[in-house]
């Protein structure tokens, strides 16, 4: 290799160790096995040096479990690092073997080659803001789950609330005043109650934290206009312009639609075209409140008392689009539902071009 040429660094990382690969530029360079070095950072200071005279540095690894802190501390000591889409690396059908070693070899190629597409790496800003949101998600799943196996319970013992159980004050106060026949079930049930309870606490503190940290996020003049839509409430528009980071890397709306796994599949060959389900290859957290939001547009268009109240200090601009996107969706959502479709079929349908809105009224704030 010539010391003026570029070198790539294919790194396979795992929670210890990191397998290292280096080729040259030039097709007929061979691929050097460097070895495998720790994950700590003299370790990898060292890499750099040892490999300094091989030319100019570019970094490759995957995306996963051991998140970005890699590439952004190459990036500060001033080398160029790329984080690799997993499901996008070409593999070959018979390959059958897979080590470390191997993986590495392969991402220095598939750099060298241009065929690996990056992923988006979000600011530390960002991204702590994003595991303030997740962890929001989380909480109010594990409440749901709680919720359901008290409900679960209270059916084996043949015990009903005979009004809905919507966990409002009356309902707790039934639950509070519940006596089972025997001291164990008893106890159970106060456990299960204070599950319930411990679980909304922390849901309840994690939403004041990121209520407290929202305004000074740089996501969160979009989140605020994305309140003017039907569907949209605060669930679904922190976490969608969380996850996204930045709608403006999408050049189109129907990349951001195919980022989110909306668009369906296809294997088409000669002149048989066809398409099957959802990719579901993007963002699962963005893409399950979307849809969630889709179930709103089945009802007739109209401006309710709470999306009045919400949108009182949002861009007219944005609220003439929530109507534009009421009138095209509802409207969608009884056509495809007046041909025979199935309810699943027709939120995703709904969902996925609402989130052509949302890019758009991205675009609309940017322009502003």
């Amino acid at each position: 290799m010539k010391h003026d040429s570029t070198a790539y660094v294919g790194l396979d990382v795992h929670k210890d160790s990191i397998a290292v690969a280096c080729v040259g530029s030039a097709p007929a360079d061979p691929v050097i096995d460097v070895g495998t070095i720790g994950t700590q950072q003299y370790a990898i200071d060292r890499l750099i040096k040892k490999l300094s005279g091989r030319g100019t540095l570019h970094f490759v690894y995957e995306a996963g479990p051991c998140g970005f802190w890699l590439q952004r501390y190459l990036v500060q000591k001033k080398q160029i690092c790329c984080v690799a889409a997993p499901s996008l690396i070409p593999k070959s059908p018979g390959e059958r073997i897979k080590t470390d070693r191997r993986d590495a070899r392969k991402l220095a190629l598939a750099l060298r080659a241009g065929v690996l597409t990056p992923v988006h790496v979000p600011t530390p800003e960002q991204e702590a803001f994003r595991d303030v949101v997740r962890a929001w998600q989380q909480a109010k799943r594990d409440i749901a789950a709680a919720r359901q196996r008290l409900k679960a319970f209270l059916l084996r013992n043949d015990i009903r609330y005979t009004g809905k159980a919507t966990w409002n004050a009356a309902h707790r106060r039934w639950l509070s005043e519940l006596v089972l026949p025997g001291a164990p079930q008893q106890i159970v049930l106060q456990e299960l109650i204070d599950a319930i309870t411990t679980r909304e606490r922390r849901r309840d503190r994690l939403e004041t934290e990121m209520d407290r940290l929202a305004p000074s996020w740089d996501g969160y003049a979009l989140a605020c206009a994305l309140l003017a839509f039907r569907g949209i409430q605060k669930t679904v528009a922190y976490t969608v312009v969380a996850e996204t980071a930045d709608l403006s890397r999408f050049d189109h709306p129907a990349r951001f639609m195919a980022w989110l796994g909306l668009v369906p599949g296809e294997h088409s060959s000669g002149n048989t075209r066809r398409q099957g389900p959802i990719t579901r290859c993007g963002n699962r957290w963005a893409r399950t409140l979307l849809i969630e939001a889709a179930w709103a547009y089945r009802y007739l268009p109209k401006v309710s008392a709470i999306i009045e109240r919400r949108a009182q200090d949002i861009d007219p601009r944005i609220r003439e689009l929530a109507w534009k996107a009421q009138l095209r969706l509802t409207h969608k959502f009884r056509k495809l539902k007046a041909r025979g479709k199935h309810n699943n079929v027709v939120v995703t349908a709904v969902a996925r071009e609402l989130a052509a809105f949302i890019w758009d009224a991205d675009r609309t704030l940017r322009a502003a």
